[in-house]
C-alpha cells in the first residue's frame, strides 16, 4: 500500500473530487466544488516528491524528468481509479489526483436529458461534451460510452490521456488506448483508429487544430465520434471549432460541420439546494436543418434562437435547464441567479413577479469554518489501530468519516 493511499481514501470517503498535494502546503481536497484544507503538516519538498513518484509508472517518470510534468492513471483496489497530473513548480513538486469511480453511472442514474440517448443511437456524426474544467464532462462521456456498450454491438475505440473509466466488453467490443503507452498523440491515434474498422471513436480531449480536423474528417468518413472540449456554451463551442482554423479554411470547416456535427452537450455543475453535492445543468444543441444552415452561413449569433425553439428536438438553453431545476426545488433561486446567462429572468422571479414565480429551496446561507483532519505525531503502529474522526460541517449536515493517518516522516512538524 502506497502512503498516498491514505489521503486518497479520505477523498473518496468525504465524497471529494480532487486531492491537491503541493510542496510547502498541507494537502487540500475539493469537495462539491469547494477547496478544503486537511489539518496536516506542510508537505516538505522531498516528501511530496516521494509520495507522487512512489505511484508514478516508469514511462511517466521519464516524461516528468524531461518535461517537468506528466499525466498518468493510478488505481487503488476496491476504492477508485485516479487521473494524476504531476508537475514541478517554484517551490518543488505538485500533484492533482482526480477521482474516477470504478462504477460507471448510467445516463438514467445521472438524470441526464433523454436526447443524450438519441445521440448514442447515431451511426455516424460528431458529438461534443463541453464545459469548464471540473464540470463532469468525463462522467457524462463515460455514461454515453457505457450506454452504447450495453445496447449495441459495435467496435468502440477510445483514445485517452490517460485512460479514465475502464469499460469491460459487454455487447460491444472495446479497445482503450492511452497516449504515450499505445500511441504517440491524439492525432496519430485517430489516424490509426480509422484503419481499425471503428463504429465509435472516443477522443478524450480535442487539444489542437490537427485533432479537431481529424475528428471532423472521421465523422465525414462515416464514423461516430465523441469528444470533449473546454468551452462554455453550445454556441461558443461551434465558434471555437471554426475559429481555430485559419481564416481561409473557415468556410470549408463550417460546411463540414453543418453536415457532420450531430450535437453539442454543454454542462456546468451547480450546488444542490440541500447541500448534498452538485447537479449537472445541461445545455443541448441538436444539429437540425435550421441549425446546419446557420452554421454553414456563419450566423452563429442566431443559434441561440434555434436552441430556444427546439424543445421538441431535445434542445434547451442553460437558463431553461436552471429554471427546470429551480421549479423542481433541486437548486435554489440564488444559485440559479449566480450561474444564469441572462440574470434578468431570474431577478424578476426573485423580486416577486406573480407571473413568473418559482419555489425557493430554503437553505442556510451562513458558512461555518470547515476543515479535514488527519492528526499527526503518531507512529506507524499507532496510526494503523487508531482511527481519527474527520469532521467537515456542511450547510445541512456534518459529514463524519474515519481514516488512517500515514506514518510521520522525519523532520515533520
Amino acid at each position: 500500500m502506497a502512503r498516498i493511499d491514505t489521503f486518497l481514501k479520505l477523498v473518496v470517503v468525504q465524497d471529494g473530487s480532487d486531492l491537491h498535494l503541493i510542496s510547502g502546503c498541507p494537502p487540500r481536497i475539493r469537495i462539491h466544488g469547494e477547496m478544503e484544507t486537511v489539518k496536516y503538516r506542510e508537505l516538505a519538498r522531498e516528501e511530496t516528491r516521494d509520495l507522487l513518484l512512489d505511484i508514478m509508472p516508469d514511462e511517466a517518470r521519464e516524461i516528468f524528468e524531461a518535461d517537468g510534468q506528466t499525466d498518468f492513471a493510478y488505481e487503488v483496489e476496491d476504492l477508485a481509479r485516479f487521473r494524476v497530473n504531476v508537475f514541478q513548480h517554484a517551490h518543488g513538486v505538485g500533484g492533482v489526483l482526480r477521482v474516477v469511480p470504478h462504477e460507471i453511472l448510467s445516463l438514467e442514474q445521472l438524470d441526464l436529458p433523454p436526447v443524450l440517448q438519441t445521440f448514442c443511437r447515431l451511426r455516424a456524426g460528431f458529438v461534443l461534451v463541453t464545459g469548464p474544467t471540473g464540470s463532469g464532462k468525463s462522467t457524462t462521456l463515460g455514461a454515453m460510452v457505457d450506454h452504447i456498450n450495453r445496447n449495441r454491438g459495435a467496435h468502440i475505440i477510445t483514445i485517452e490521456n490517460p485512460v479514465e473509466f475502464v469499460h469491460p466488453p459487454r455487447k460491444s467490443l472495446i479497445s482503450q488506448r492511452e497516449i504515450g503507452a499505445h500511441c504517440e498523440n491524439f492525432t496519430a491515434g485517430l489516424r490509426s483508429a480509422l484503419r481499425e474498422d471503428p463504429d465509435v471513436i472516443v477522443l478524450g480531449e480535442m487539444r489542437d487544430l490537427e485533432t479537431i480536423r481529424g475528428a471532423v474528417t472521421a465523422a465525414e468518413m462515416g464514423a461516430m465520434v465523441f469528444s470533449t472540449l473546454h468551452t462554455v456554451g453550445a454556441v461558443a463551442t461551434v465558434e471555437r471549432i471554426v475559429n481555430v482554423f485559419p481564416s481561409e479554411e473557415q468556410a470549408f470547416i463550417r460546411s463540414m460541420l453543418s453536415t457532420s456535427l450531430s450535437g453539442v452537450i454543454s454542462q456546468r455543475l451547480v450546488r444542490r439546494g440541500d447541500g448534498k453535492g452538485r447537479v449537472a445543468v445541461i445545455e443541448t444543441l441538436v444539429n437540425t436543418p435550421a441549425a446546419g444552415n446557420l452554421i454553414r452561413e456563419g450566423r452563429m449569433d442566431q443559434l441561440t434562437s434555434v436552441i430556444q425553439a427546439g424543445a421538441l428536438q431535445g434542445m434547451q438553453t442553460f437558463d431553461n435547464a436552471l429554471r427546470k431545476l429551480v421549479d423542481a426545488q433541486v437548486i435554489t433561486l440564488e444559485q440559479a441567479l449566480r450561474h444564469a446567462t441572462d440574470r434578468r429572468m431570474f431577478s424578476m422571479r426573485r423580486s416577486g413577479d406573480s407571473s413568473a414565480r418559482m419555489p425557493v429551496v430554503k437553505t442556510t446561507s451562513r458558512r461555518s469554518s470547515r476543515s479535514t483532519e488527519i492528526p499527526t505525531g503518531r507512529t506507524a503502529n499507532e496510526s494503523s489501530t487508531r482511527l481519527p474522526t474527520v469532521e467537515i460541517p456542511r450547510p445541512s449536515k456534518v459529514i463524519d468519516a474515519s481514516t488512517t493517518a500515514p506514518a510521520r516522516s522525519e523532520g515533520g512538524k
